[in-house]
């Protein structure tokens, strides 16, 4: 009897759908329909090898039904691989790629082009030929978009791409106000750059010309979002390729303002230095014809392109926690990348990781990849191993569409659907924007030095717009008539501009989200020296030590941790001795009480990387995390602190960005070891110590840095104290190395309660944790204020040498004067180096009148640390220096060395 006799039972479209759906997974159909397609994939798939099973196969399952199985693979074919076979670059004939789509691939020839097939039915065309199939495969999946979406494992999404897909074959379909709307963008973007091209000719502005399309891409994405989805707001973070056409095109930048930038006027705030145009912000609310509104934010960007990602993200993750009630669909993150960026820059596989992990995500962000398939005058080939430069978006299974920059119909249609998937799945998606570059990197560069052969083909392409307006005046939508007076219109307004910019004279700068702003100033070093009450009431302290030492009700915590809150309780209501934790744990707790929140995280910030922190304990049998400090009733504030990935980069850039947009939460990011933020070196660099005077943006970020010699080797030493210092100038920052906990206590009460925001860098203790010296009472918190220097108690009149330190050091040196019993060294503690508070410097040296010698001493090496910066800054008495000799790393990896060259310092302190 035949085996396969019941295939001749059934309809060939019920095996065809059958077989599609095996293809998506194999899980999901029937076992013994899955055990005969493997048979069949098994055989088709290995017919030089096993010719016994093709034959078995083939001659117990009807021809035709054979046919419609190998329909149903071209069709898988094209859907896997139709995005390398495309109509996408517009100046290159791309790379060729085998296997092809080719008939003979999948077992069909020509002569099947006539044969009707159920298959088609997969694409919601019907019963159609193959000829049909073809034509209708080929305009989804290889015209002016490729897409790639068949790695994404969840068939339901994928079963949602293809329905999207097959809806008019994936072709744009707009009706004749749209069409002219997007021809007017592109007209405003290509008409803008041939404006400037030809007013400041070779100044740099890195124009978007190849890439036009994006400016009605963007513009359509923003009115869709707000009409569809109801989206109240956006966050846009893009480097400079394109970002002047954005600020004038998009956020309605005065053009007079631009181009008083170009001319080189100088800026009429003199308390900032500025920056250049293509790195500056943008805050816009835009209501549209129909009564919506949508706010829109452009994020200042360095040079260094993708760094602005992470913190567009943490923008949009702090405007969701506060302004939306965690609703993360009332506003849309969108970067826009670079391609030689996005393949080269590691902060964009950081930020990639990010997008699902619960404090880091923000429901999933539009990328668009302006793709010039040139990076500066290096060749993509030279760039990137990755077949696109959009791979990293497989890391996170994120769909990408790959799209021609010259269709600018297809761009639009591809965002929009990029679109709803985003607001459907919350999840990442990228656009491919392939377009090409003009002019070289910069407009002073001369590309054909390095790509002749294409920059040939680029200067006898046409620009975006005349190759949409011909085709609109070829299809009767619009005549030449219309699309001459909408360029000479939009001349007129940039002209307009141009001859009210020669009247001004001085440029500039608008602070970026100043409405989040409002009630804080700028202010100076006056202000940053001026004593800030930071007590509280010594009963809410108690209150609160309460709250963090019991056990909630209904709630069981393993017996360690139960220990460590009975420890709690003693060191407040026994003892009256708290340790750093405990301080760290009240200070966080007064502020949720008096209204604001608080953000933590890092590498291990939960339990604290030295076990001192405990702020999520976990209930030991449903392991649900509990932070007791947001159990308080007297809360008004709430308290998030998160665990992050292995990242210093992305997660620091992220958590400034939650910072700029929130200044009433206290936003910490702490180190695992101080001497790790090196790898976010350029967060500290372009945006901590800088942006206030760059683009009038101030920020509250504190960065914990656990820094102290402990025989931990090089790279658990040090937090390089020398770079921070290094940074800091006249009023951008604060640098601190706090002694005792109530000192750390008041410094963290003190970042809130003032009217302004500085970025607060705080050497952390990793042995002072534990330390029975470094305690401090309840009083000392519930009283006074942060103290910038902290003077010795010994008797002044017997000191003949002052001696200026700062940290764990101090303790090192006082176990030594203890042991040595000499009164004559006073230890002065300088607990904030930036700024130095030199008048209470003064009073203090003032105290010891018979003091002959004056030393700054430090445990780090002579090169590193605050010996050079003291040297500079301290003018009050001239210093002497002890320090380690000069060193090439921080410390040696050898215990024992790093024991005796720390003693070695401490005796020369204590030498006559």
């Amino acid at each position: 009897m035949d085996k396969f006799s019941f295939l001749n039972a059934a309809h060939t479209s019920y095996f065809a759908d059958l077989y599609d759906q095996y293809l998506k997974n194999p899980d999901s159909v029937e076992p013994s329909w899955r055990a005969f397609f493997q048979g069949y994939d098994f055989g088709s798939e290995n017919y030089g090898l096993q010719e016994d099973t093709v034959e078995h196969v083939s001659t117990q399952v009807p021809e035709s039904l054979l046919k419609e199985f190998q329909v149903v693979k071209l069709i898988d074919g094209y859907r896997m691989r139709g995005h390398l076979f495309t109509k996408t670059n517009p100046v290159r004939t791309r790379r060729t790629y085998e296997p092809t789509l080719d008939l003979e691939n999948f077992g069909l020839s020509a002569n099947d082009l006539d044969t009707v097939f159920n298959a088609g039915e997969i694409l919601g065309i019907g019963v159609q030929t193959l000829r049909q199939i073809l034509i209708h495969l080929n305009k989804i999946y290889c015209s002016s978009i490729g897409i790639e979406y068949m790695y994404l494992r969840n068939p339901e999404v994928i079963g949602w791409w293809q329905s999207q897909l097959n809806v008019n074959d994936n072709q744009p379909n707009f009706d004749q106000e749209s069409k002219k709307y997007i021809l007017s963008k592109l007209n405003q973007a290509v008409t803008f750059e041939n404006f400037l091209q030809t007013k400041y000719v070779g100044q740099k502005r890195f124009s978007l010309e190849g890439g036009e399309s994006l400016i009605p891409a963007l513009s359509n994405t923003l009115f869709i979002s707000s009409e569809k989805y109801g989206v109240k707001e956006c966050v846009l973070g893009m480097a400079h390729r394109g970002r002047l056409s954005t600020l004038v095109n998009i956020f309605r930048k005065p053009v007079h303002e631009l181009f008083s930038e170009f001319d080189g006027k100088d800026f009429e705030d003199l308390d900032i230095d500025g920056d250049v145009k293509y790195h500056l912000g943008l805050t816009l609310n835009k209501t549209y014809p129909n009564g919506k509104t949508i706010k829109m934010n452009l994020v200042p960007n360095p040079s260094h392109l993708e760094t602005v990602a992470s913190v567009a993200e943490g923008i949009t993750r702090a405007k969701i926690d506060t302004d939306y009630d965690g609703d993360d669909s009332k506003i849309l993150p969108i970067i826009v990348h670079g391609d030689a960026a996005i393949a080269g820059q590691g902060i964009v596989y950081e930020v990639a990781q990010m997008s699902l992990l619960n404090g880091y995500k923000t429901g999933g962000t539009l990328h668009i990849v302006v793709n010039n398939q040139i990076g500066f005058t290096t060749n993509y080939l030279d760039a990137r191993s990755s077949t696109y430069c959009t791979d990293v978006a497989k890391v996170t299974l994120s769909p990408v569409l790959h799209v021609n920059a010259d269709d600018a119909e297809a761009v639009v249609h591809a965002v929009e659907l990029a679109l709803a998937y985003r607001m459907r799945y919350k999840k990442d998606v990228y656009i491919d924007l392939l377009g090409y570059r003009k002019y070289g990197h910069n407009e002073g560069d001369e590309p054909r030095f390095t790509q002749p052969k294409l920059y040939k083909a680029i200067a006898n392409h046409d620009n975006p717009f005349k190759i949409y307006s011909d085709k609109l005046i070829a299809e009767k939508t619009i005549t030449q008539e219309y699309s001459d007076a909408i360029v000479e219109e939009f001349k007129e307004v940039l002209e307009h501009g141009y001859e009210q910019s020669k009247k001004e004279d001085s440029s500039k700068v608008r602070e970026f989200m100043l409405e989040r702003w409002r009630g804080f100033h700028r202010r100076g070093l006056d202000a940053m020296l001026k004593n800030v009450d930071t007590s509280y009431s010594k009963r809410k302290l108690e209150e609160i030590a309460k709250v963090i030492s019991t056990v909630p009700d209904g709630v069981k915590f393993v017996r360690k941790a139960v220990k460590i809150l009975e420890g709690r309780a003693s060191m407040v209501f026994e003892t009256d001795t708290l340790d750093w934790g405990m301080a760290e744990t009240l200070a966080y707790g007064s502020l949720l009480e008096e209204g604001f929140n608080v953000r933590i995280s890092g590498q291990d910030v939960e339990r604290g990387t030295f076990s001192h922190r405990h702020a999520i304990l976990r209930d030991e049998i449903s392991e649900v995390r509990i932070n007791l400090l947001n159990t308080n009733p007297s809360n008004k504030g709430k308290m998030d602190i998160y665990n992050s990935f292995l990242s210093e980069y992305g997660v620091l850039g992220f958590d400034y960005g939650y910072a700029m947009a929130n200044p009433n939460t206290l936003t910490i990011w702490e180190a695992q070891f101080g001497d790790f933020s090196n790898g976010a070196q350029i967060i500290f660099d372009q945006y901590l110590s800088a942006a206030e005077d760059k683009w009038k943006s101030q920020n509250g970020i504190v960065v914990l840095l656990p820094h102290g010699y402990e025989g931990q080797g090089s790279e658990h030493s040090s937090a390089r104290m020398e770079r921070y210092l290094q940074l800091c100038s006249e009023d951008n920052m604060i640098v601190a190395d706090c002694t005792t906990p109530a000192n750390f206590f008041h410094l963290l009460r003190r970042q809130m309660k003032r009217d302004f925001r500085k970025p607060l860098i705080v050497f952390t203790p990793k042995s002072l944790l534990r330390h029975p010296k470094a305690v401090s009472t309840l009083n000392d918190l519930a009283t006074g204020q942060f103290q910038e220097v902290i003077d010795d108690t010994i008797n002044p009149e017997h000191v003949k040498k002052v001696v200026f330190c700062t940290g764990k050091f101090y303790y090192d040196l006082l176990a030594q004067r203890e042991k040595l019993e000499n009164n004559s060294v006073a230890l002065v503690r300088i607990e904030q180096l930036f700024p130095l508070h030199e008048e209470r410097i003064k009073e203090i040296i003032a105290r010891y009148p018979h003091a002959e010698k004056y030393i700054w001493a430090q445990e780090e090496p002579r090169n590193m640390g605050a010996w050079s910066y003291m040297l500079q800054r301290f003018e009050s008495v001239k210093l002497e220096g002890i320090t380690r000799p000069y060193s090439a790393v921080p410390a040696p990896g050898s215990s024992t060395r790093d024991k005796k060259r720390q003693q070695k310092v401490v005796d020369t302190v204590f030498q006559a």
